[in-house]
Order: C-alpha cells, then structure tokens, then sequence
C-alpha cells in the first residue's frame, strides 16, 4: 500500500511537471481511494479471523469443560467404588 502511494506521488510530480496538473491530482485520489479500499478489505478479513478464532477458542473450553467434568465424575465412581471395597 505505501508503496503505491509513493508511486502515485511520483507519477503525480511527473504529470505536475509536464503541465497535467489535473490529471496528477486525478491519479492520487484514485491512488489513495483504492489504498483505503484495500486497508478496509484488509481490516474486514482480520476482524473476520479474530471472529472465528474466538469462536473455535470458546468451543475449545467448552470441550475443556465436559472432559473435566468427565474426569470428575469418573473420579467420583472410583472413591466410591473404593469405599465399597473397603467395607467388605
């Protein structure tokens, strides 16, 4: 992106300085209307992948939480499966 700008300003110099002033200002705005094309695009797809990275994190914890409470509960079948064995 900077350096197409760069390359707007200095085409626009060069059109400023063969008498096409008008044109050189046409080409930097449009230099600068596509950079911030590309800049929004750009921020749309990385708001888009903290988005699904998010979702597939909270789906992580999720599946975090059910093997916890699996393991809880195996735990749990096991003391008392001992206890059981204990009072014999």
């Amino acid at each position: 992106m900077k350096k197409s700008l760069f390359a707007a300003a200095l085409l626009s110099l060069a059109l400023a300085a063969c008498g096409g002033a008008d044109k050189a200002a046409e080409t930097a705005a449009s230099a600068a209307s596509e950079a911030a094309a590309s800049a929004t695009e750009a921020a749309a797809s990385a708001t888009e992948a903290a988005a699904s990275a998010a979702t597939e994190a909270t789906e992580a914890a999720a599946s975090a939480t059910e093997a916890a409470a699996s393991a809880t509960e195996a735990a749990a079948s096991a003391t008392e499966a001992a206890a059981s064995e204990a009072a014999k």
